[in-house]
């Protein structure tokens, strides 16, 4: 440790978010200690990380973020400076059937890991000196936008060169980092909750924290619960692709290794106490993005065009479905120069071929074998 220059830990790195935060932190920092804490539930996988595992400024920790008598041992034990915190609940149809698992993972973890931090940097000599305490966030804490697009409209295209215009055909308002919380599901009110506390260690205690908060992501390593790599392996089964009321709730898209670029600038260069929102100046309808992903998908696979969207499935709305989300990121890109490298029909295009490509990766994953193996190897069994 003590040959390092910096040592950061990254929860929930075993993730889709964070398996790209860890690889980028362990290759572009060759003088950091990246310790890597994931509790290893469904949606974590070290596969994930198959390519970094035996980088030497590189650690895997297994551990519950809830456990706080764990997260004092973790953050003391290996010197911590800076925690990266992306480790949550996340999926917004698991958080209605169990509110429960995502209070105490987002929230009190979010809380244990604070606390953890503080106790340990105030007993360093320079305190707070050099660290940060980062936090990753989501757009739905906001609530909805409405949407004012003419109907028919299709989702336009936004290149990175116009995407400073800003200029979105399915509405003029868009989620600012003044914007108030409201938070319609339990997966949102958690975080929300979580960002709440971020802050209040930060105007109680002087604690070094920064909140980030991102629009959808997409791209490889992504839990195939989420609607891209669902829909791109039951295309490939010919499985039903199911779509919530009429497919036309508009969501904005990131591509992952564009937020893993902004998590690494805000982490080095953004300012303490501040907030940043992420996004890709990206706006699609469900159903478009479905027609594209299909569209894609069969072409890469050979199959004639228009060949899948007979599996379209038309299901009942999801409760408290949000209509609109709409993230301005010009404040990242102003202050800090950052903007999404990746025009979205290539970002698209980049994802299906992976998940084509790692089709090991999804039966794996689809399987459950991944989740046997791990509760069988830290069982000590």
């Amino acid at each position: 440790m003590d040959n390092y220059k910096k040592n950061i830990l990254i929860t929930g790195g075993a993730g889709f978010i964070g398996s790209h935060v860890v690889r980028l932190f362990v290759n572009k920092y060759p003088e950091y200690n990246i310790v890597n804490l994931d509790k290893l539930t469904y949606a974590g996988n070290l596969a994930n990380l198959k390519d970094i595992e035996d980088k030497p400024n590189y650690t895997f920790v297994k551990a519950d973020i809830a456990d706080l008598d764990e997260m004092r041992r973790i953050v003391r034990g290996h010197a911590i400076d800076g925690i990266i915190h992306l480790a949550a609940e996340s999926h917004v149809d698991r958080s209605i059937k169990d509110p429960f698992t995502f209070a105490r993972t987002n929230v009190m973890g979010t809380l244990a890991l604070l606390q953890a931090a503080k106790e340990y940097w105030d007993t360093l000599p320079d305190k707070y000196e050099g660290k940060l305490f980062y936090h990753i966030s989501t757009d739905e804490v906001y609530g909805a936008l409405e949407l004012t697009h003419p109907e028919g409209v299709e989702s336009p295209f936004t290149t990175v060169a116009s995407s400073a215009e800003h200029h979105h055909a399915f509405g003029t308002e868009f989620f600012l980092e003044t914007t108030k919380y409201q938070p319609h599901s339990p997966y949102s009110a958690s975080k929300a909750s979580s960002d709440h506390f971020v802050r209040a260690y930060h105007d109680t205690y002087g604690m070094p924290t920064l909140v980030t908060n991102c629009s959808n992501n997409y791209g490889p390593y992504q839990f195939p619960e989420k609607l891209i790599p669902l829909f791109i392996n039951n295309i490939r089964h010919g499985k039903p692709l199911p779509v919530y009321g009429k497919g036309e709730n508009v969501r904005d898209w990131l591509f992952v290794e564009d937020h893993a670029r902004a998590i690494d600038l805000i982490f080095h260069k953004g300012k303490v106490a501040d907030t940043y929102n992420i996004g890709g100046f990206n706006e699609w309808k469900n159903i478009d993005l479905i027609k594209v992903i299909i569209r894609t998908v069969d072409r890469l696979l050979g199959n004639p065009e228009g060949h899948s969207e007979k599996l379209i499935t038309y299901v009942t709305d999801r409760a408290g479905h949000d209509l609109r989300y709409a993230i301005d990121s010009r404040k990242l890109q102003r202050e800090l120069g950052w903007e999404p490298s990746l025009q979205f029909e290539e970002g698209i295009e980049k994802t299906v071929r992976w998940y084509l490509e790692h089709q090991d990766w999804m039966d794996h994953i689809t399987s459950g074998a991944y989740e046997r193996y791990y509760e069988e190897m830290y069982s000590g069994r």
